[in-house]
């Protein structure tokens, strides 16, 4: 009886097994074509906000495609750069114009009225 009750045991645990894992013969599934970035950043101009969360990204088999992710953060952090210079630019412009410092605008005025 109880070579009995282990042989059925094994014989019901390789059937769910190949249930579980399938058979063999079974369907592949066909092979899903890659999403590709349907509306990227616009390349005329810079990004806004509303461009940012217009944004959405492909899903690939593990989560998002790294490449377009790159891309899309690449290109955000040069924007982000490139208006913190400028940022940065006329905080000093405007931080020189309140000490009184004359640049080359304030010595063409100076000139003009001396005439």
């Amino acid at each position: 009886m109880f070579w009995f009750l282990l042989i059925t045991m094994v014989v019901v645990v390789a059937a769910v097994t190949l249930a579980v894992v399938g058979g063999g013969d079974s369907e592949v599934l066909p092979e899903a074509a890659p999403q590709q970035l349907v509306d990227p950043l616009p390349a005329a101009r810079p990004a806004d906000q509303a461009d940012v969360e217009a944004l959405r990204l492909p899903v690939a088999a593990r989560g998002y495609r790294m490449a377009d992710v790159d891309d899309v953060l690449g290109r955000l952090g040069a924007e982000l750069a490139e208006r913190d210079a400028r940022i940065a630019g006329l905080e000093a412009a405007l931080a020189s114009a309140r000490s009184g410092g004359a640049g080359p605008e304030g010595e063409g005025e100076r000139e003009g009225d001396g005439s």
